[in-house]
């Protein structure tokens, strides 16, 4: 397993990932894009952000990246940034297929991207990182399965990701929508010759959105690797966007409210690893503060009155703006 590298590594942020998906394309939902980011969003402008985080990820400790085949070029700028850098080697790179991406490099694209977990578009999706990322791919994983994702079911596919797994790729998959407990759990049962298939599961979960915690440690406990997404929920647990009593546990630590969030789920003792979705370095540095805030039971307590209803948290995400 790839992710034994950060088992072993002994920097207080190999645990938390850096995600590209607010960095590899023009547009996404998370709130405060229009401070974040250029106003001419070009692709050169874009990469040159995306290489400034992973500079500033690596040199405070992260070990983890995730790509994906829908964030833009997310893929391609990770994959300039290992050619330019040939003695790294420690870090662990994760990317994902499933949809497709179809902004065309835009902000206002009525439609961004396209899911479709069909043998035949991991076909082509495959070839299309293996040609970017060749032999440092580590973990590829199934975008945003659902309960009734045919990827849960598709035995020709399932097939296709085996072989993969028998060149050294780790297996996995993503989960979104307030069904994630049921795919997490559909996912374990999928075999293959009686080997269990999936060997990491990456699952939204945060202070709002909760309802995956039994399901993803009964997948810690089966053995598979559980990387978090979105612990910040696209930007509504950071800065003036947070809850008041977010705000107030964070001005208590003396750390961003971005920072005590992603610190609330570091504390899950089956989060093997959790991403940041940072779009700047200031918010990396900030979001790396996690590994060291100290957070108490009342400050717990008070926090864990902040989450949703599932079908209400997902509605909401929905209704985001793409920027």
């Amino acid at each position: 397993m790839p992710f034994a590298r950060l088992a072993t590594a002994t920097t207080p942020t190999a645990h938390i990932g850096l995600g590209l998906a607010a960095v590899g394309r023009p547009g996404y939902i998370n709130l405060g894009r229009e401070r974040d980011l250029p106003a001419d969003r070009t692709v050169e402008a874009m990469r040159e952000r995306a290489h400034e985080l992973l500079d500033a990820a690596y040199a405070q400790g992260v070990r983890y990246v995730d790509a994906a085949r829908s964030y833009g070029r997310s893929e391609e700028f990770l994959a300039d940034w290992l050619r330019a850098r040939p003695d790294v080697r420690d870090v662990v790179i994760g990317s994902k297929w499933g949809y497709t991406y179809t902004a065309d490099w835009r902000t206002d694209a009525e439609v961004h991207e396209a899911k479709d977990h069909s043998a035949e578009t991991f076909d082509r999706q495959s070839a299309e990182t293996r040609e970017l990322l060749g032999d440092r791919l580590d973990l590829y994983q199934i975008h945003s399965v659902t309960p009734d994702s045919p990827a849960l079911t598709d035995t020709a596919l399932h097939a296709r990701l085996a072989r993969l797994a028998a060149e050294g790729v780790s297996i996995g998959l993503s989960t979104s929508g307030p069904g994630q407990a049921d795919a997490i759990r559909a996912a374990l049962g999928v075999e293959v010759d009686g080997e269990r298939l999936f060997r990491t599961v990456q699952s939204t979960y945060n202070l709002l959105e909760t309802s995956a915690a039994e399901a993803l440690a009964e997948a810690h406990e089966a053995g598979l690797t559980v990387l978090v997404k979105e612990a910040v929920a696209n930007g509504r647990l950071a800065g003036a966007e947070a809850p008041p009593a977010l705000r107030e546990v964070a001005e208590e630590t003396g750390f961003g409210c971005d920072a005590v969030a992603l610190a609330v789920v570091l504390r899950r003792p089956w989060a093997g690893v959790v991403l940041s979705g940072a779009a700047t370095a200031t918010q990396l540095a900030s979001n790396l503060h996690a590994a060291v805030v100290d957070l108490d039971a009342s400050q717990l307590d008070r926090l864990a009155g902040l989450a949703e209803e599932p079908e209400a948290y997902w509605g909401k995400r929905s209704r985001l703006p793409w920027k």
